[in-house]
């Protein structure tokens, strides 16, 4: 039965203030429609740009998962696990269209693919942005068409950025983004896009039963493969040993060291016989700069780590427990899968 105390709420009929004396307080549907919009507004932009990706050749049902456009002539990027050992790969567009594509080239250790198609089909090429600039707390985006259904979105926003991740098949894959936007399956190689629907990354992996932990390739990490595959048909790298993330370094740290960039590499892990093992860096080390150059990120190092430096001298500049060090290494060739 109805509190006769709050009757008058209902229907005016006791005496009282009327509903509109009582207090009001701001609704949060402006805020909610600017978040709304922000997301709407970035998968209009991205989505036209995301595909879906078949394969066959991947067993018995063959595999699917989802890919970019980055080139208006039918240049795609993918995740090298959706396309590895396909013998056919066709691509669905978000107006329809269908078409054949072959791999120009792969890259495991980046869980990176470069895809083409020879049909003239005026795809709209996607943006890609760079992904040094991303920080963790911003708005994350990710876009796939898996199964075949267009553009499934999910939302959240960037947890962590330049982690290094050891896949199942124990390949390393660099300059890494954490975000807590889901992936579900068959949403592997679409974008990961920002508020403006510029691409951050390529979405990879998850971690399977944990809550809320999914990781991207960075864009500048992708755009680098790209480059060399297109140039050389493959991404041959020299490798010193290491597994490390992007850092801050701390305020203190750098005035003491006297150093004005504001991150560099945390060396995580110093592998057993590596080049920088027999340099005698300890995990816990912060790389700064190679050959002089900064090093703010992995794409730095992975950038001057390349196919000219294997088994040439290399110096390290190092901050361990606040202080320079400097180290020699030779580094050796990196191969797929180590």
């Amino acid at each position: 039965m109805l509190d006769p105390e709050l009757a008058f709420v209902l229907d005016g009929e006791r005496d009282g203030p009327s509903p509109s004396q009582f207090p009001t307080h701001p609704p949060d549907t402006d805020l909610l429609d600017a978040y709304s919009n922000a997301v709407i507004s970035a998968v209009e932009i991205a989505g036209r740009s995301v595909v879906h990706i078949a394969v066959k050749g991947q067993g018995p049902r063959g595999g699917s998962g989802s890919g970019l456009v980055i080139a208006n002539d039918g240049i795609m990027l993918t995740n090298s696990h959706v396309v590895s050992g396909a013998t056919t790969i066709e691509v669905s567009f978000p107006d329809g269209r269908r078409s054949a594509a072959r791999l120009l080239g792969q890259d495991q250790d980046t869980d990176i693919a470069v895809l083409r198609t020879d049909d003239n089909l005026g795809a709209v090429a996607a943006i890609l942005h760079d992904s040094k600039t991303i920080r963790p707390g911003q708005l994350a985006i990710a876009i796939g068409n898996p199964f075949g259904f267009e553009q499934t979105v999910t939302a959240g926003v960037v947890s962590a950025i330049g982690r290094t991740l050891r896949a199942r098949t124990g390949r390393l894959i660099d300059d890494v983004i954490q975000t807590d936007a889901a992936l579900n399956p068959g949403n592997s190689g679409g974008p990961l896009v920002d508020s403006r629907g510029r691409v951050i990354g390529i979405n990879t992996a998850v971690i399977m039963g944990a809550q809320g932990i999914c990781f991207s390739v960075a864009s500048n990490t992708a755009l680098l493969v790209l480059t060399q595959i297109l140039q050389h048909g493959r991404v041959r790298r020299a490798a010193i040993g290491i597994q490390g993330q992007q850092t801050a370094i701390p305020r203190h740290i750098a005035r003491h060291a006297e150093v004005g960039q504001p991150s560099g590499i945390r060396v995580m892990e110093v592998q057993e016989g590596s080049p920088a093992a027999r340099a005698g860096m300890r995990s816990g080390d912060l790389i700064i700069a190679i050959e002089g150059r900064p090093v703010t990120g992995i794409d730095d190092l992975l950038r001057v780590l390349d196919h000219h430096r294997v088994g040439k001298e290399t110096s390290l500049e190092v901050l361990r427990k606040g202080d320079r060090q400097f180290f020699s290494v030779v580094p050796l060739e990196r191969r797929n899968g180590s």
